[in-house]
């Protein structure tokens, strides 16, 4: 039986409430929401209010119209850094064990702007004091970005304090949430949060093509894409209302379908019930990972700490022939090289071959850490 050790870039299996979503909607739906008055139409619309009241409910916001529907994280993440339209001599404050999400796009506006970025260096098992944020910021800090946990070693940081940094000095805070949503608790209020990007299809065990940000309450941004919205349909003008100002074009409907049952699939076992069964299965892969000789772990080490991500490698062998033998002769599946996240492996000392990264998710089992350890066993031996 093979084992799926993959979570952090996207959950497997998804509930099979979630296909069964899915297909209702193709087979008895299928009409575009706000773009028609017939019951199909309004029946979609309504569906797509449903999950985004269900969203809103799991991050702690307020107002379901703040939660933007978008393709996935990155493009919520694109949407916000390009729409604070930063220029040139504004400075951007960031982690360095973030994203080529949150990377690429500051790079670009780096390069063709002239933004300046500070750049936290954290330590090498992924920590940030928020005091070294609050050192860095200067009358032309135009925003703060970091993520809530590192996708490649699970580190949580103190997005509650850094929060906190950000509204006292008035600065814009956006937190790439991607790694936590459905795995950690959120509330977009007690962390001071202006900005939240996620996907979908990770901890909240929902398909691919949908994610979310969420845009704080009278707070603007420059829309990333014009066009129709099935509102106002009769102006030239982009809607300066939400949802609909940063929602052109048609929805991913069949995936906001699923993602509907996935999250209350999410919010019936219970976030703290999610984490701690994640939590656990954590302690206990880094405990028995301790006694393999020849395995090098990074991060925090510690079930309380980290998300359910643990990057390893072996002494003598690359990430990428490691990962094939698992593959191939164990059938387990895990990722290896440098997971989209450069920085983050020049701050763990792994690049640029990477690491093995092993990623939790809530159908996993104590016997899936067994049979993984064991596994690294034998190729050891």
């Amino acid at each position: 039986m093979s084992i799926y050790l993959d979570n952090a870039s996207t959950s497997h299996p998804k509930p099979a409430c979630v296909l069964e979503a899915m297909k209702y909607f193709l087979e008895e739906i299928g009409a575009n929401a706000g773009r028609s008055a017939h019951k199909k139409a309004v029946e979609a619309s309504r569906m797509v209010f449903e999950t985004r009241e269900l969203v809103a409910d799991i991050i702690g916001a307020e107002n379901s119209s703040r939660i933007i529907f978008l393709q996935n994280a990155t493009e919520a993440l694109n949407t916000a850094i390009f729409g604070l339209s930063l220029s040139r001599g504004d400075r951007v404050i960031t982690s360095s064990i973030e994203h080529n999400a949150v990377m690429r796009p500051l790079r670009f506006l780096e390069k063709t702007r002239g933004i300046i970025l500070d750049i936290i260096q954290c330590n090498r098992a992924g920590f940030l004091e928020a005091d070294e944020i609050r050192k860095k910021i200067t009358a032309r800090t135009k925003l703060i970005v970091v993520n809530h946990a590192s996708n490649v070693v699970g580190t949580i940081l103190p997005i509650a304090e850094i929060g906190q940094i950000a509204r006292v000095h008035n600065i814009p805070y956006l937190v790439d949430a991607a790694q936590s949503i459905g795995c950690l608790p959120m509330d977009v209020e007690k962390n001071f949060i202006d900005l939240l990007a996620f996907s979908g299809h990770k901890g909240l065990l929902g398909p691919q093509g949908v994610g979310c940000l969420y845009i704080r309450e009278n707070f603007d941004l420059v829309p990333l894409r014009f066009g129709g919205t099935g509102s106002n349909s009769g102006s030239e003008y982009q809607p300066d209302f939400l949802p609909d100002r940063y929602e052109s074009g048609t929805l991913n409907l069949p995936g906001i379908a699923g993602l509907r049952a996935a999250v209350k699939f999410v919010l019936e076992r219970g976030i703290s019930n999610i984490h701690k069964h994640i939590q656990n299965l954590t302690g206990e892969l880094i405990e028995q990972l301790r006694k393999i000789k020849d395995i090098i772990i990074y991060g925090p080490q510690h079930k309380d700490l980290q998300t359910g991500v643990v990057s390893i490698n072996l002494k003598g062998m690359t990430p990428a022939e490691a990962g094939e033998i698992l593959d191939r002769e164990f059938d387990i599946a895990v990722r290896v090289g440098l997971h989209c996240s450069p920085q983050a492996h020049k701050t763990i000392q792994t690049f640029p071959s990477g690491t093995i990264r092993v990623s939790l998710g809530i159908f996993n089992t104590v016997q899936d850490v067994n049979k993984f350890c064991e596994a690294l066993c034998q190729i050891i031996e």
